[in-house]
């Protein structure tokens, strides 16, 4: 078992324990040997108008410290190198609540990431931050905006239906400019929160990070708890992901698990709504792409000429970052975003292009075989259908919309088909 305790700098002890991982959270104390995390958002919230109810608040000091842990604690420590057992402790200012909901609260992180959590709530966590000057948000939704081609959909298509949409976007490193730009194209510059979890660990951390997404959702509840103060009425949160991403069926029996990301899975979505409901946090989780393919999503786009104006600047690439923020090319991601924009006859101007182009050139020496798993189940569909291949995987989901995210399955992996086809692949 794994120790994290992420609290306030003046609770810290100065003899620490070193089998614990020590964050200090909102404020860096100065402290070398200390980790951190939210330090910048204190001043964030406060000029961005916001004063937060104290469980929106508190949810985002538990998703903060969830990110925390899971950079913390390395899966390559654990019995089978994946699974770890968390035991984090995190300071709250109302603790009580999410004491009631501790098993519900591990049971939606155990789904989102893999790792079986063991959580414990106590005083002394910072207060919810005061605004002297609440901004008044000419908006009438939240909205996630990521700067990847799902979210620029997303604000198109809201911004179309006449929808005011406050954006949300969550600071990742090559995508901050492109998320403004995104704001800005649907008149949204006003209505754009950017925030950082400032996470900064003392040691080597892990790079999975299957828990970095409730972090952007707590930002989310935090913007939907603002409008519901103005408008007076619960707020809906819009999240754009296309239906085959968000169910990320596992490609093969290698792939199960939190092997295959949890982000927007309808599962982890339906815990955190219960979560934010026993909570009383005004947000209602909304997915509009719940039965579509990202190919149809660009198809379907209400407003085409910003669409081929602005999605090749959008950011898809599962490992970006590796690449000196270029798309690979051929990470499933990658050939989701390439198959979409041949569904939709549109041209890949991809900033750069793709560094491994041609699909079916030699793999590298290192790395998954994206392309071969993501061709076997192209012909496993094709085959048995979406719905052997998928058994047992929408279990949660009753009949009619099983039958729903099966032809999301089998038209998405259509698209997959189409382009291995195209490069010769298949």
């Amino acid at each position: 078992m794994s120790g994290v305790i992420c609290t306030g700098i003046n609770l810290i002890p100065q003899t620490l324990n070193p089998d614990i991982d020590y964050f200090s959270m909102y404020r860096s104390g100065g402290r070398a040997d200390i980790s951190t995390v939210g330090t910048a958002l204190l001043k964030k919230v406060l000029r961005s108008g916001l004063s937060p109810n104290t469980e929106a608040w508190d949810f985002l000091t538990l998703a903060l410290a969830v990110n925390a842990a899971d950079l913390a604690v390395i899966r390559a420590t654990s019995a089978d190198g994946w699974t770890r057992t968390i035991d984090l402790q995190v300071a709250l200012f109302n603790p009580a609540p999410f004491r009631q909901l501790r098993k519900e609260i591990a049971e939606a992180l155990r789904f989102l990431t893999g790792d079986f959590w063991q959580l414990d709530f106590v005083t002394g966590g910072e207060p919810p931050p005061r605004s002297t000057v609440i901004k008044t948000y000419n908006a009438d939704c939240v909205s996630l905006l990521s700067g990847g081609l799902d979210s620029l959909v997303g604000a198109l298509d809201l911004t179309a239906a006449g929808h005011r949409p406050l954006f949300v976007s969550q600071i990742a490193k090559g995508d901050s400019a492109t998320q403004g730009r995104y704001a800005h194209s649907v008149e949204g510059a006003d209505r754009h929160i950017q925030w950082n979890h400032n996470v900064k660990v003392v040691h080597p951390t892990e790079r999975s990070t299957r828990g970095r997404s409730i972090v952007f959702f707590a930002f989310a509840a935090l913007a939907a708890d603002a409008l519901a103060q103005q408008l007076g009425s619960r707020t809906t949160v819009y999240v754009p992901e296309n239906g085959l991403i968000s169910l990320n069926i596992p490609l093969n029996a290698g792939r199960t698990g939190s092997l295959s990301t949890k982000t927007t899975h309808p599962v982890f979505m339906m815990r955190l709504q219960a979560i934010w409901d026993a909570l009383s946090i005004p947000a209602l989780l909304d997915r509009p792409y719940a039965y579509r393919t990202k190919g149809e999503m660009l198809l379907e786009c209400r407003d085409q000429p910003n669409l081929l104006l602005l999605a090749p600047a959008s950011t898809s690439c599962g490992r970006f970052s590796k690449y000196g923020y270029r798309h690979c090319g051929r990470c499933v991601p990658c050939m989701v975003r390439r198959a979409s924009f041949m569904h939709a006859g549109m041209p890949d101007n991809s900033p750069k292009g793709y560094v491994f182009d041609n699909l079916s050139q030699r793999r590298p020496a290192t790395g998954a075989d994206d392309i071969g798993a993501v061709a076997r189940a192209v012909l496993g569909i094709q085959t048995g259908g979406a719905a052997a291949f998928s058994a047992g995987q929408f279990a949660f989901a009753p009949p009619n919309e099983r039958r729903l995210f099966e032809g999301v399955v089998q038209r998405g992996f259509a698209e997959l088909g189409d382009l291995l086809l195209s490069h010769g692949v298949l």
